[in-house]
């Protein structure tokens, strides 16, 4: 006797309902056309700077629209699926149907996770930076352990990185990797992996087998665009350049091409060795430069309005957030959301989608994800 799905897919229907009201779709496909106009008049790339934010912006509403017409589809095709498997009392027709209940539950989900992406800068793409903290060679090892698990989740995504500073360091690890993840709303999606990460294991570089606490900090921006760039007096800046190094198994070229940056007013040390020449490593380090320039900048009207307001501000800002134990027990922990796994070897890998979402909720609504599973 196959199972009554029947409230489940009530249920994904009203939260799909919900979305497709967040988003407004009437709004957007009026917009989309208006999009579409722009894109195709003669001048558009006359003004470099308008042509890109509207085809990001063409781009963006089209796949919010293509998305929840294709998620609509697919659960107005499950409950057909589900009455023929009733019908012919058909197990294969009834599995097939659960698979795809099961992947539609995460979709949606995901989907609904994706509209309270609704901050000021959550629609840009993000830098992160990641450091390794107290714990020497060991930290510099975790810092190259969560370069890999962010590569990896990027990768599973099919979202582009641009390494823009890779720092080797001595023994093993890394003493600073900032990267770029090149998709829409990729600050908003890793703005709550910003905090220091706390790793407890063996350590392998320990003789004696000691257990080993290290610790790391990521720090995720939003990348500055146009409308918000902070000027930089070239007055104020000391250029310097050196030879590229890369992580393992990347080409980089091996010219005198790499660009660093100094800030002098506020000591903010920059570097660039992605591109092939000089000129472009410049323009990226720049980029990045404005960027860690805009975040302190927002610091310090946050740190005033918490003046005004006689409040002290968020005192968890860059502190402990997760904890990956792999000795004596496997485990990783969320300490705001509660979200926890077991599975340590395929999260170290990049299976972080839960992580990710549960802080999502957390940074919008406050709740972890017991209370977002509610």
């Amino acid at each position: 006797m196959p199972v009554d799905r029947s409230n489940d897919l009530a249920a994904l229907d009203a939260t799909l309902s919900s979305i497709e009201k967040v988003l407004d779709l009437p709004r957007l496909r009026i917009e989309l056309s208006d999009l579409e106009a722009q894109a195709g008049e003669p001048g558009l790339w006359d003004d470099t700077d308008k042509a890109q934010e509207v085809t990001t912006r063409l781009s963006n509403v089209k796949t919010d629209i293509e998305r929840c017409e294709g998620l609509r589809r697919r659960l107005d095709d499950l409950g057909v699926l589900f009455e023929m498997a009733a019908e012919e009392d058909d197990e294969a027709t009834e599995q097939e149907a659960e698979r795809e209940l099961t992947a539609l539950q995460k979709e949606i989900s995901s989907l609904e996770v994706r509209t309270l992406l609704s901050g000021e800068y959550d629609q840009r793409e993000a830098l992160v930076q990641i450091t390794p903290g107290a714990g020497g060679v060991d930290s510099q090892d975790w810092a190259l352990m969560l370069w890999r698990m962010y590569y990896r989740w990027a990768e599973r995504h099919g979202y582009p990185l641009d390494v823009h500073e890779w720092q080797e360091a001595e023994e093993a690890g890394v003493k600073s990797v900032v990267f770029q993840c090149k998709v829409p709303y990729a600050y908003g999606t890793l703005a709550g992996e910003h905090g220091v990460h706390r790793l407890v294991r063996i350590s392998p570089f320990d003789n004696q087998a000691r257990r080993q606490t290290s610790f790391a900090m990521v720090d995720v921006t939003p990348v500055v665009d146009t409308a918000d760039a902070v000027e930089v007096d070239e007055k104020e800046i000391r250029v310097d350049v050196f030879r590229s190094s890369g992580p393992g198994g990347q080409g980089v070229n091996t010219t005198d091409s790499a660009v660093r940056i100094t800030h002098l007013p506020t000591g903010i040390v920059v570097s660039c060795q992605n591109e092939r020449s000089q000129i472009q490593n410049r323009a990226a380090a720049m980029m990045v430069l404005q960027t860690k320039l805009l975040e302190r900048k927002r610091e310090e009207e946050a740190a005033e309005m918490d003046a005004i307001r006689g409040t002290k501000g968020d005192i968890a800002f860059g502190s402990q957030i997760r904890n990956y134990v792999l000795h004596p027990y496997q485990m990783v922990k969320d300490l705001r959301t509660g979200m926890e796994s077991g599975a340590t070897g395929p999260v170290l890998d990049g299976e972080i989608d839960d992580f990710v979402e549960a802080a999502i909720r957390w940074r919008r609504t406050g709740t972890g994800d017991e209370d977002a599973a509610s």
